[in-house]
């Protein structure tokens, strides 16, 4: 699931392939931008703002969120893709690279002095170099919601998806549904920022220190298992109302009071 570590790392591929380039090919599949070219430009770079992709071209970005499903894939020029072109939303290729985004459900391009109209809503990012941990803190621990639900909302902090909010809520030994205001959430947002770090730079996620395949996690995805740690079967159910967002969560009613 594309979370801020796997956002993180896309960013900073796309930055070593593309970045000081000049683009030779700009393709996006999308009726809004379709006729939009930035042949001729220089890629000043690529970062990650929480789980959204910032590409900057010439005096533009092109911001990508991947949703679900959506990736960026780096090729050499004529390399055959490992995808059908159906699926592909964006290429932008340089003389030695060319990346192919698929499945990305939202693709905007604005310019660079504009991009706060897209992120400039996110709260702090453990994984940007001016995270602000206490800023983090007081917009968390200010929501009166379910931890599950504040965790979840980027206007609080950025970066956290589902398997994170559930795996975090484990190790803290929080009930998804208590409510924020009773949680240390300075404690919490510590263990997901040092715990997003590691990921960061680890091609598999792991939150047991487990890389092997199904051992990665002690409680997202594992509904009706029993717990690593007591035994009791995993539960599973859903937080918020709002279909737009991820409600699934996991926990052990035993480790989790």
């Amino acid at each position: 699931m594309p979370e801020g570590d796997t956002v993180f790392r896309t960013a900073r591929r796309l930055d070593e392939a593309l970045s000081g380039a000049e683009v030779t090919r700009f393709d996006l599949r999308i009726p809004r931008f379709a006729t939009l070219d930035l042949t001729g430009q220089p890629v000043h770079g690529a970062l990650a703002r929480g789980k959204h992709l910032l590409l900057r071209v010439g005096d533009s970005t092109l911001h990508s969120h991947l949703r679900m499903d959506g990736a960026w894939f780096v090729y050499r020029p004529g390399e055959k893709w490992r995808h059908p072109a159906f699926k592909v939303r964006a290429i932008v290729g340089t003389a030695h690279r060319e990346a192919v985004g698929v499945d990305i459900a939202e693709i905007e391009v604005v310019p660079t002095w504009d991009e706060d109209q897209l992120v400039g809503h996110l709260g702090p990012d453990p994984l940007a170099a001016d995270w602000d941990a206490a800023e983090a803190v007081r917009r968390l621990g200010a929501d009166t919601r379910s931890i599950h639900v504040a965790l979840l909302d980027q206007r609080n902090v950025a970066g956290f998806g589902n398997e994170y909010a559930a795996e975090l809520l484990f190790l803290r030994g929080i009930l998804p549904t208590t409510p924020t205001p009773e949680v240390d959430v300075a404690a919490l947002l510590d263990l997901g920022a040092r715990t997003i770090r590691a990921n960061r730079d680890r091609a598999d996620r792991t939150f047991t220190g487990v890389n092997r395949g199904g051992q990665t996690t002690w409680v997202y995805g594992r509904a009706g298992r029993p717990c690593r740690r007591c035994g009791t079967l995993i539960r599973r159910g859903e937080q918020g109302a709002d279909p737009t967002r991820e409600r699934i969560t996991f926990w052990c009613p035993s480790c989790q009071r």
